[in-house]
C-alpha cells in the first residue's frame, strides 16, 4: 500500500474526476424522450457501465426497468465475510430549461469562479464520480474493505418509478447492510451534512375544458366560460394569502426540530428579490422539511407572443405537492385531486391524472453507519457532522427501506445551495467533490471496522 495519506490519493485523482465528469455531463441524458433522444441516455448508461468494468466490477448490467429506461448495476467483491454497501446515484438530469439563461453551454462542463458548471454536475453525475473516486482511492490503498454494489438510476428526475418496480421484482439484487444515497447535499459548502428526512411527492396533470373551441373575446367574452380563467382560479385556491398550502387533508402544522435555517440565509440561497416576502408560515425549516407545499410547475396556455384575443376553450397545468414524513403519497394524491375537482368554477370539465409519485423518507440517525459517517466527515472536513432535512424527493429510498428493513440508509451528496440544481447554471464545487469522495472512502473503512468489532465482540 502507498505510504501517502488517503487524502493525498483522493486529491491526486481529482484531475481525472474532472475529465470524466466532463465526459458524463456531455450526454444530454434527459429521460423524457419528448425533449432529448433516447440515445443520449443510452450513451451515459454505457459510459458508466464501462467505468465500472474498468474498476473490476463484476456482473455489470444495464437493467431495463418497467418505465422504459435503464439503470446500471455492478458488484465489486470485498473480503470474505465483509458487509455489503450499496452506493446509489442517478445519471438522468433535468432539462436545461432556458438555454439562453446559461452563461456557458449546459452540456459542456466549464470552470468559472472555482466551480464546475454543467447540467448534472451536482445532480447527480457528480455523485457518480464521487463514488468512483472513493473506490479508486481505496483500490490504491489495498482495496475496498467491504463488498460494494453500485446502482445508477436512469429516471430519478422523471419520478416514473422504474427502478423501484425493478427492485421490487428482483429483491435480492440490491440487498445490503448499508446504503449510501449520493443524491443529497451539504447544508452549505464546507458543512458536512447527512440528510435525515426527505419529502415525498405527487405530480398531477390538470386539464380544463369549457368550450368546443376558442372564441373571439370581443364577440363572446364576458359570458363565455374561459378555461384558462377557470384554471387560474383553481390553482390560486391551492394557497392562502400567506402562500401556505390549503389542500384539505394535508397537515400544515408540522415543526422541524433539527438544524435551523435562518431566513436571511434562505433568502440569499434562494435568490429572493429585495422586497419580496417569503411564503407560508412557521420557520423556514418547518416550511421546507416538515410541511406540505404545492407548486405549479407548468401551464399549457397560449404564449404572449402570437396570442390572439380569444376566450380559451382548454387549458392545463402540471402541479406537484411535496409531503413530509407522516403522510403518504396516496393520501396526498387523493387530497390534491379532490381539491382541484371541487375548486373548478362554472361547471368546467376537469380531468386530473397522476403523472408520478414518491413516498417521504425518514432515516435512523442513531445507527452504527451514521456513527461511522460522522467519523469520516470529521476526518474529511475537520468539523462535526450536521443533520438536516431536505425538501426534495428520492422515491427509491422508501422502496429500499421496505425491501431491506435492516439496512442503514445514509444520504450525502453534492447538491448544496450554491449548486443551483434544476436551475440554469447548475454547478458543483470541486472542493466538495474531493472532500466527499474522501469521506466516503473513509466511511467504507470505518464501517468495515465497526462490523468486524461487533462480530468479534
Amino acid at each position: 500500500m502507498p505510504s501517502v495519506p488517503l487524502s493525498e490519493t483522493v486529491a491526486s485523482l481529482m484531475p481525472r474526476a474532472r475529465t470524466e465528469l466532463a465526459e458524463l455531463v456531455s450526454f444530454a441524458s434527459v429521460a423524457d424522450e419528448r425533449q432529448y433522444p433516447r440515445e443520449e441516455s443510452e450513451k451515459a448508461a454505457n459510459w458508466i457501465a464501462a467505468a465500472l468494468r474498468a474498476e473490476g466490477f463484476q456482473d455489470v448490467a444495464l437493467l431495463d426497468t418497467p418505465d422504459g429506461t435503464q439503470s446500471v448495476y455492478g458488484l465489486l467483491p470485498g473480503p470474505q465475510g465483509a458487509p455489503t454497501v450499496l452506493l446509489y446515484a442517478h445519471y438522468d438530469v433535468q432539462p436545461p430549461l432556458d438555454e439562453s439563461a446559461w452563461l456557458t453551454p449546459p452540456f459542456e462542463l466549464t470552470e468559472r469562479g472555482g466551480r464546475w458548471y454543467g447540467r448534472g454536475a451536482a445532480d447527480c453525475k457528480g455523485g457518480v464520480l464521487m463514488h468512483l473516486t472513493a473506490l479508486r482511492a481505496l483500490a490504491a490503498h489495498g482495496g475496498t474493505p467491504v463488498n460494494v454494489k453500485v446502482i445508477v438510476e436512469g429516471s430519478e428526475e422523471q419520478g416514473t418509478g422504474g427502478l423501484e418496480r425493478y427492485a421490487e421484482a428482483h429483491p435480492d439484487l440490491l440487498t445490503a447492510d448499508a446504503i449510501v444515497i449520493g443524491d443529497a447535499g451539504n447544508f452549505r459548502v464546507g458543512l458536512p451534512t447527512v440528510t435525515s428526512t426527505l419529502r415525498g411527492m405527487v405530480l398531477m396533470a390538470v386539464q380544463v375544458a369549457t368550450l368546443e373551441g376558442n372564441l373571439h373575446s370581443g364577440q363572446f367574452g364576458g359570458a363565455a366560460p374561459d378555461a384558462l380563467a377557470a384554471l387560474i382560479r383553481m390553482l390560486d385556491s391551492l394557497r392562502d394569502a400567506s402562500g401556505a398550502t390549503t389542500v384539505e387533508g394535508l397537515d400544515g402544522s408540522g415543526a422541524w426540530e433539527g438544524l435551523s435555517y435562518p431566513e436571511e440565509d434562505f433568502r440569499r440561497d434562494a435568490r429572493v428579490l429585495d422586497g419580496v416576502e417569503l411564503v407560508g408560515t412557521g420557520t423556514v425549516a418547518d416550511r421546507l422539511w416538515a410541511r406540505p407545499s404545492v407548486t405549479v410547475v407548468g401551464i399549457d396556455a397560449p404564449p404572449v407572443i402570437g396570442a390572439t384575443p380569444s376566450v380559451q376553450a382548454t387549458a392545463g397545468a402540471l402541479v406537484s405537492v411535496r409531503i413530509p414524513p407522516g403522510m403518504t403519497a396516496e393520501q396526498a394524491g387523493t387530497a390534491l385531486r379532490e381539491h382541484l375537482l371541487a375548486a373548478a368554477p362554472w361547471g368546467a370539465r376537469v380531468e386530473v391524472t397522476q403523472r408520478g409519485s414518491g413516498q417521504p423518507f425518514q432515516a435512523d440517525t442513531d445507527s452504527p453507519a451514521y456513527a461511522a459517517m460522522a467519523e469520516a466527515m470529521r476526518e474529511a472536513y475537520g468539523r462535526d457532522l450536521a443533520i438536516a432535512g431536505q425538501g426534495g424527493s428520492i422515491p427509491l429510498c422508501n422502496t429500499l427501506a421496505t425491501l431491506y428493513p435492516q439496512a442503514e440508509i445514509l444520504l450525502i451528496g453534492l447538491s448544496e445551495p450554491e449548486a443551483q440544481i434544476h436551475a440554469a447554471n447548475e454547478s458543483v464545487s470541486p472542493e466538495e467533490l474531493e472532500r466527499l469522495s474522501l469521506a466516503e472512502a473513509v466511511f467504507l473503512q470505518r464501517y468495515a471496522e465497526s462490523k468486524r468489532t461487533a462480530a468479534a465482540g
